[in-house]
């Protein structure tokens, strides 16, 4: 911890800014790791295969029912506003689809993309602080008596290779943070277009089903 504490102070006030991007990074993390797997996410495969398997026996209370177990995740929320429609033609059916699917994505791929930008500044403070620090040094030694000037060089250079140091250390996590969440975002999202397409035919063969049923 003390030598946390002495790099810290050897970096100088460059190494402020990056600390806080570094919180910013964290906290947006947290929050999009504990949204996407614990709110959003849901086994896409099972839940679909009960909902299927409700709508081929003409139970679509029984699947709405399904969905409300699961009101925060995304397809739950997509699947219903279809199950909603079911009776009401496929237009309508797929409209209702389309709404919930511009409602909830937005919210599943929000600040994700934020972490790519906050590993950008973190790097380019990290450079930042390495030239003023290398302009501090060379100034030094102009201006310096010869007995400083060593002292003066150690100082600029601290300054130059810790911000760069602390830059990369709060870049790196972020970006593979980044990486993990953004496939999990577009997983997600490709779980919303692939079963809210295979919902939709299936109500659509159901209704036309049971209209042949009635004639």
């Amino acid at each position: 911890m003390g030598a946390i504490s002495q790099a810290f102070q050897s970096g100088g006030g460059w190494m402020i800014p990056i600390l806080v991007v570094s919180v910013f990074a964290v906290a947006i993390v947290i929050e999009r790791f504990y949204v996407l797997f614990f709110r959003y996410n849901i086994n896409a495969d099972e839940f679909m295969q009960q909902i299927r398997k409700f709508v081929l026996a003409g139970n679509v209370d029984r699947a709405i029912k399904l969905c409300n177990a699961s009101p925060n995740a995304a397809l739950p929320r997509v699947v219903k506003a279809g199950l909603m429609r079911a009776n009401k033609g496929e237009v309508a059916i797929q409209n209702a689809i389309e709404e919930a699917t511009l409602e909830v994505m937005p919210a599943v791929r929000a600040r994700t993309g934020s972490l790519l930008v906050m590993a950008n500044i973190a790097t380019l403070l990290g450079l930042l602080g390495t030239i003023i620090g290398l302009i501090q040094a060379f100034a030094g030694l102009a201006n310096a008596p010869e007995e400083e000037r060593q002292n003066v060089l150690a100082a600029g250079i601290s300054v130059a290779m810790y911000t760069t140091a602390f830059g990369l250390v709060v870049a790196i996590p972020t970006m593979l943070a980044h990486l993990f969440l953004s496939r999990l975002t577009v997983r997600i999202g490709e779980e919303v277009d692939h079963y809210s397409v295979m919902l939709e035919d299936l109500l659509v063969v159901q209704g036309r089903g049971g209209a042949a049923d009635q004639a």
